[in-house]
């Protein structure tokens, strides 16, 4: 798969494409990245990308017919699908992710300045994307993030297959608690002692992936209930849902539940899927 990235500052992708998973998938042509500077494409000789908005105002504006040429030199190498990204953008998430890893290229526009001439938005991009409801300087960041979630599922970028499937949201619900050695932790502050859910201790490997399951459950009921609507659950599930739901429901009249180790060891082993 080929990420190609348009932007005015290209340097800011090195730390990111030369380093971790993402570093070493390059090297092993699990997928391929193209950075494009921009004012390469500007015909004048200040290569000049920008130009004050009509009506006046604030801000620069990012000219259409650079952008049109930047894009046009990328498309006749590959064709890809154009994602312009802006805070007016629909909000990126997991099913896009999913969805664009689906894609042979893909070809990120990162703004600067004030934005981009409304035109070359209707004529040249695909679609628009945000990462959410608050404003950054510009593009890169966002096409960072997305291309980091996007390569990450594609077969062969991570050491386990199952690790982009089985963690939060790969099918819908947020990721089980981790722990790991030792066994039993003394934090520096405080004086509780905190042990390891004794189900992840117990060697019997279906009671471990129940509990996990239940665990995942559990902490998308808590965190983002409405994504439990998005699922369809066996009967048994749905049962253990509304459940824990109840429960949860009777432990907030005695304090807000927490999701701490003795918290959810006190659900372990109630409900069975």
């Amino acid at each position: 798969m080929r990420f190609s990235i348009l932007t005015l500052f290209p340097e800011m992708f090195s730390p990111i494409l030369e380093c971790s998973i993402l570093g070493r998938a390059i090297k092993r042509g699990v997928i391929e990245t193209r950075l494009v500077q921009i004012r390469d494409f500007a015909l004048d000789k200040h290569q000049r990308v920008d130009d004050a908005p009509f009506g006046g105002g604030p801000g620069m504006v990012l000219k259409p017919d650079v952008l049109d040429r930047a894009v046009e030199q990328v498309q006749n190498e590959r064709p890809g699908w154009v994602i312009w990204l802006s805070p007016q953008g629909r909000t990126f998430s997991q099913e896009d992710a999913r969805r664009l890893a689906t894609l042979p290229h893909l070809i990120f526009v990162c703004g600067h300045y004030e934005g981009v001439d409304e035109r070359w938005v209707q004529h040249g991009a695909n679609e628009e994307l945000s990462l959410g409801d608050f404003v950054l300087t510009g593009g890169e960041l966002p096409a960072m993030v997305m291309v980091d979630a996007v390569a990450r599922l594609l077969p062969g970028v991570l050491g386990d297959d199952e690790s982009a499937t089985a963690e939060s949201f790969g099918e819908g619900l947020f990721d089980h608690p981790h722990y790991t050695r030792p066994a039993v932790w003394q934090p520096l502050r405080g004086s509780a002692a905190q042990p390891v859910p004794a189900t992840l201790l117990s060697g019997n490997h279906g009671a471990v992936a129940a509990w996990r399951r239940r665990q995942s459950m559990l902490r998308t009921l808590i965190r983002r209930p409405e994504l439990l609507q998005r699922i369809s659950w066996s009967r048994q599930e749905r049962r253990v849902i509304e459940e824990l739901a109840k429960d949860l429901e009777a432990m907030e009249h005695n304090g807000d539940p927490r999701m701490d180790g003795d918290f959810l060891e006190s659900l372990d082993g109630k409900k069975e899927l």
